[in-house]
């Protein structure tokens, strides 16, 4: 760490629907107590995830009785999900916010952010050289594993589900389960409906990635180069459909046309992981909440919810601080402008800065001004 440089760094609750993950752990507070920072937690941040505030403390963090406290009082606010509109007004200008942002489906919030001048540091779109998303992909993990898991509890009667259980048993066929995109939600989703006897088909663009899945597979999956005409076809045939594609940053693109929609069968069951960035399904038109996770359109049982992993967060949690944390020492230690100036992945991860868009997806996909990040922290 550079001499001289000290940071708050503030954790609020969570506020978004059954979002029960927090953004620090107590091994993470304590490496940034360590390294001579202040950590500030909002009271009982912890309390979803198993975490007390007294272990926080234990481990060298302060706690504050409200979010309004938090970011006022925080050079840098780190948090699971993207703010809501309730938390807009308690930015404070110039403050950087490192999250999970999906700004790409979301112009109020990024007016919000270039509004106040925040330096909007997303997890979603951090990137080293080779192309990997390290803050997306445990999450990612997570959520299509339970893409599986939820589809299967779906599929059963007693929620509108054609009553088909994954694996069949012997003389019952199995169920089919389509899944769009072979990155790592669609790995883990085929992980687990594989796991469970089902069988699997999965499309993809890249030819190389499906040759891959292939491979780990030893061929018990489908593999199906991207079509209109073939897609059509497997949806039709779907029990489970799961949509997992992503554009880094971008608003996803709708994969799944209505008209697919409506040759399904009744009872079938759609997963769309990809809803944080929009989803990719023509006839899922909103985020749902775990409290009302899915809703029925022809005949169709359709699951939005944009927070999957936060059903989980003693697993999620953990899994999201052992990855964010590295990246969060580095703009503690150095400074958030010095350490985007010498980490080009972390600089992939500016999406606002100086009320700038920084991030050419978000831009295109809201019809913004895109300023190069290197440029926007220069001026």
């Amino acid at each position: 760490m550079k001499a001289g440089i000290t940071m708050i760094a503030g954790i609020p609750k969570e506020i978004k629907n059954n979002e029960n993950r927090v953004a620090i752990t107590p091994a993470g507070v304590h490496a940034l107590a360590k390294a001579g920072h202040t950590v500030l937690i909002e009271k009982d941040a912890g309390a979803g995830s198993g975490i007390s505030d007294e272990e926080y403390c234990a481990a060298g963090a302060l706690i504050e009785g409200t979010a309004a406290a938090v970011f006022a009082k925080s050079d840098i606010i780190v948090k699971v999900k993207e703010p809501l509109a309730s938390e807009y007004d308690l930015f404070k200008e110039g403050q950087s916010l490192f999250t999970y942002l999906h700004l790409a489906p979301n112009p109020s919030l990024t007016n919000a952010l270039l509004k106040k001048k925040i330096a909007g540091i997303a997890y979603e779109t951090i990137s080293p050289a080779d192309g990997s998303l390290p803050l997306l992909s445990p999450m990612s993990e997570i959520a299509g594993r339970m893409a599986v898991q939820v589809g299967a509890e779906l599929l059963q009667s007693f929620h509108g589900g054609e009553g088909v259980l994954l694996s069949g048993v012997p003389g019952v066929p199995a169920a089919e389960v389509v899944i769009i995109g072979g990155g790592n939600v669609g790995t883990n989703a085929i992980k687990l409906a594989v796991g469970l006897g089902a069988k699997v088909t999965v499309f993809d663009v890249n030819k190389r990635r499906l040759a891959y899945l292939d491979d780990i597979f030893f061929g018990r999956i489908s593999t199906v180069l991207f079509s209109e005409y073939d897609l059509a076809a497997a949806v039709k045939k779907a029990d489970l459909l799961i949509g997992a594609v992503l554009i880094p940053g971008a608003k996803a693109p709708k994969i799944v046309t209505e008209e697919m929609v409506k040759t399904m069968k009744k009872g079938s069951v759609i997963v769309d992981v990809a809803i944080d960035q929009g989803g990719s399904i023509a006839t899922i038109d909103r985020a749902t909440t775990h409290d009302n996770p899915f809703y029925e359109k022809y005949g169709v049982i359709h699951y939005s919810v944009a927070n999957m992993p936060g059903a989980v967060p003693k697993t999620s949690t953990y899994a999201l601080d052992g990855a964010t944390l590295p990246y969060l020492l580095e703009l503690v230690n150095k400074g958030v402008k010095n350490a985007l100036l010498e980490n080009a992945a972390l600089l992939k991860g500016l999406n606002t800065y100086q009320g700038l868009v920084t991030c050419p997806a978000v831009a295109q996909s809201l019809g913004l001004d895109y300023t190069p990040a290197e440029k926007a922290l220069a001026l």
